[in-house]
């Protein structure tokens, strides 16, 4: 059974950073992709930075460099840390991982609020 389970989300200042984890069940390299998405209220989830297992890394373009997607195999954990925060990128966190099919996590809440 894979469970993602997210953590790291919470109230941060505009410019600041955070570091989001995604815990797995077992070995990373079952999965074919990672990634991270958000859902801000009244929007529809969309994606923010995908990682393959052969390593290619897809970022939004909102992104803009401040974003950065890590696995780490030997903790079993997926990372996004973010730097240079905006407003608007307060929303809903969510780890995706994906065989077959793709395991998503609960979601951890970013807000940026001054």
């Amino acid at each position: 059974q894979v469970q993602p389970v997210e953590s790291g989300g919470g109230l941060v200042q505009p410019g600041g950073s955070l570091r989001l984890s995604c815990a797995a069940s077992g070995s990373m390299l079952r999965f074919n992709a990672m990634g991270w998405y958000r859902q801000a209220p009244g929007k529809q989830r969309e994606s923010v930075a995908v990682i393959t297992n052969g390593g290619h890394i897809n970022y939004a373009d909102f992104v803009e460099d401040r974003f950065t997607i890590i696995r780490d195999h030997a903790l079993n954990t997926l990372f996004l840390h973010m730097s240079g925060l905006k407003p608007e990128d307060t929303a809903v966190y969510y780890c995706s991982l994906c065989m077959v099919s793709c395991y998503w996590g609960q979601g951890t809440q970013v807000t940026v609020s001054s």
